[in-house]
């Protein structure tokens, strides 16, 4: 996704500014340039902040995002990595800790379950869903029974566990069949399934992105947000923040572009190209407030 060679000498233009295709969007850029101390920057990290690859293990930010992240995050009122991922993971992934200037940067992993403060470096977290456990033990045996093991794999994530279908002969179709059997499954102990691209992720209910997304929004007092996504598990976090328009907090939807889930650019105001188009985006919004006596148009 997008252009890994990128890099902060290539910053796009100060008046080459990105326009929002809805009212609302530009409604929500404008407060955000205007207002950078009552704003929230918000992000997911796979596909957003990383580049996806074959294997999970391996994803690591663009190697420009913390450096914007850090150029901006003192302006800000918060910044905050919103992710599927344990928040601990993210941290390590995305080399969140200790960075000057994202002292209060939080990681809100396993979609709100687990937060880790930069200003403590802990990771608080409730008590794991029992069903996580007993679901992980039964996917082996029951992706063998169903014929479908060939070409997918499974991911532990602690609070979850998914099933990723890209490695498939055909990984669409592989993910639609698995998407009912999956669901009976995950019902079975009280679970749900969650899509993304081409993985199904088992994972309790009342989980997700929106709901982490919009407490945290009012617990730091918020009174606008840039929010951006790339997946399906991210149109909880769009539906928070449409929701949170109609309260008056004014709200920016960027899809890190990909034509996998087309749903989430149809919803976004504006679409980037994957993780460098989200940094070129996060560097222009930094270049307006570094210009001498700039004042939002």
């Amino acid at each position: 996704m997008g252009d890994p060679t990128y890099s902060l000498s290539d910053r796009p233009d100060p008046s080459d500014r990105p326009e929002p295709e809805t009212p609302a969007g530009r409604d929500g850029l404008a407060a955000l340039l205007a207002r950078p101390e009552r704003a929230v920057v918000a992000l997911d990290f796979d596909g957003t902040l990383a580049p996806i690859v074959p294997d999970p293990e391996q994803a690591r930010a663009h190697p420009d995002a913390v450096p914007v992240l850090a150029a901006l995050a003192p302006r800000l009122r918060s910044v905050a990595v919103v992710t599927g991922r344990p928040a601990g993971v993210a941290v390590r992934y995305g080399g969140f800790a200790g960075v000057p200037g994202l002292e209060h940067l939080v990681v809100l992993g396993h979609y709100g379950a687990e937060r880790w403060d930069a200003v403590t470096g802990t990771v608080r977290a409730a008590e794991p869903h029992p069903g996580v456990a007993a679901a992980r033990a039964e996917l082996p045996g029951f992706l063998d029974a169903i014929g479908a093991w060939r070409g997918t794999w499974t991911e532990e994530k602690g609070r979850a566990v998914a099933v990723h279908t890209r490695r498939a002969q055909d990984p669409q179709a592989a993910f639609e069949a698995l998407r009912e059997p999956l669901g009976e499954l995950a019902a079975r102990h009280g679970l749900i399934v969650e899509p993304g691209r081409l993985v199904l992720e088992l994972r309790p209910p009342g989980m997700d992105k929106g709901v982490a997304l919009g407490e945290y929004l009012r617990e730091v007092g918020a009174e606008s947000v840039l929010y951006a996504g790339d997946d399906l598990g991210d149109l909880p976090a769009f539906g928070a923040v449409e929701k949170l328009r109609s309260d008056g907090i004014a709200g920016l939807l960027v899809c890190s572009g990909s034509s996998e889930v087309a749903e989430l650019a149809g919803r976004a105001d504006l679409v980037v190209d994957g993780p460098a188009g989200v940094v070129r985006l996060l560097s222009w919004i930094g270049a307006q407030w570094a210009r001498p006596g700039a004042r939002p148009d």
